[in-house]
């Protein structure tokens, strides 16, 4: 009995948001493969990816975390923390935030074909992206 209490607590915590998140709805976009529950709350945002994935490492993770925190936010990306599970956005929104980008839904999103550019130490890609 012990062991199915023990369980369900672990389980119920599974896609559950940080506390500083809590009863912010989720937008839930794709990004090159990875998923993510994006919330937004203020000139924070949070990305919590969903899905499976075989030997994560952040750096791959936290482009795609922090082009989901931009896409629903609508704001640019100064800084992303955490880890290949839940990653935390630092936003720029100027002077106020935008009107969020997208509310709700899901959203799908595919590279452009042929717009891979390499910058200094990283690669821009463009995206397109579409309800899911």
């Amino acid at each position: 009995m012990r062991f199915v209490i023990l369980l369900c607590l672990v389980l119920s915590a599974c896609n559950t948001p940080s506390p500083a998140f809590r009863g912010v709805p989720a937008t839930r976009i794709t990004v090159e493969g990875s998923v993510f529950d994006v919330r937004v709350t203020g000139n924070r945002a949070e990305a919590m990816r969903v899905n499976a994935q075989y030997a994560p490492r952040f750096g791959p993770i936290r482009e795609r975390a922090a082009h989901a925190m931009a896409l629903v936010s609508g704001c640019t990306v100064k800084r992303v923390t955490g880890d290949q599970a839940l990653a935390f956005g630092a936003l720029d929104c100027g002077q106020g935030a935008p009107p969020p980008r997208v509310q709700g839904g899901d959203l799908h999103c595919v590279p452009e074909r042929g717009t891979k550019l390499r910058g200094v130490g990283e690669f821009f890609v463009e995206v397109s992206c579409y309800p899911a």
